[in-house]
C-alpha cells in the first residue's frame, strides 16, 4: 500500500469516527431537549420559526413551597411568543387562599401574560384576564360579570365592569368589584345595589 493510499485510508477512518461521534452527541443531545420538552413544553418555542404553539387539554398551576396558588385548566392553549402571552379557549381557573378556601371562576377566554425574555410555563406570570360570561363561585356567592383580571403582585381579582352577585339570602348589583383573595375581602366600587331575602336567610339561619 502506498503512502499516498494509506494516507487516504486513514482520513476515511478518522471520518468516519468523527461522524460516529457526532451522532452520538447529536442523540444526546435530542434526549435531553426531549426530557427538557416534557418537563417544560414551552420551551419548544425557542426551536421553532412560527409564533404560536397550540396545546390541547391545558392545564398550569403556581405553587408557593407546598401551597397550591392557583391553577388553569381550558380545552386547548395557544402561546403567542412574541406577545409574552397564552389565549385559553374555556378556562377554568382556581384560586386558593392560604386558610384553604378556593374562588373559582370560569369563562369562555382567559388569556395569561408572562415576564420576562421567554415564555416559560416554569417562569412568572405577571398577570390572568378571563372573557365573556364570567361566572364566579366564592364564600357562598355566585356572581356573574363579563371580565375578570387577576394581578398577580396584588394578589387581587377585579372586575370593571357590572357585576351581580347572588347568595345568603341576597343579591348584590353593582360596578367595579374588587377581592383581595388572602385577605378575604370584597369590595363593589360603585352603583351598588342590594335586595335581601328574608325568607331565605331565616331558613339558613335555623338549618344552622
Amino acid at each position: 500500500m502506498t503512502r499516498k493510499t494509506t494516507r487516504l485510508v486513514l482520513l476515511v477512518a478518522i471520518s468516519a469516527s468523527l461522524g460516529g461521534v457526532g451522532y452520538k452527541v447529536a442523540e444526546q443531545l435530542w434526549l435531553m431537549k426531549s426530557r427538557e420538552f416534557k418537563k417544560n413544553p414551552l420551551k419548544v418555542l425557542d426551536y421553532l420559526p412560527e409564533a404560536a404553539l397550540q396545546i390541547k387539554d391545558f392545564h398550569r398551576s403556581q405553587v408557593d413551597g407546598n401551597r397550591k396558588v392557583w391553577e388553569i385548566f381550558g380545552d386547548e392553549a395557544r402561546y403567542l411568543k412574541e406577545e409574552k402571552q397564552a389565549v385559553i379557549k374555556n378556562p377554568r381557573i382556581l384560586f386558593y387562599s392560604k386558610d384553604g378556601k378556593t374562588l373559582e371562576a370560569t369563562g369562555k377566554e382567559g388569556n395569561l401574560f408572562f415576564t420576562g425574555e421567554q415564555t416559560d410555563p416554569q417562569g412568572s406570570i405577571d398577570r390572568m384576564q378571563m372573557r365573556g360570561d364570567i361566572q364566579v363561585s366564592y364564600q357562598g356567592f355566585t356572581f356573574n360579570t363579563d371580565e375578570l383580571l387577576y394581578f398577580k403582585s396584588k394578589d387581587q381579582i377585579v372586575s370593571p365592569g357590572r357585576v351581580t352577585l347572588k347568595g345568603d339570602g341576597m343579591e348584590l348589583e353593582g360596578v367595579g368589584m374588587e377581592i383581595a383573595i388572602q385577605d378575604e375581602k370584597l369590595h363593589l366600587a360603585q352603583n351598588v345595589k342590594t335586595k335581601l331575602q328574608p325568607d331565605k336567610i331565616s331558613k339558613k339561619g335555623k338549618s344552622q
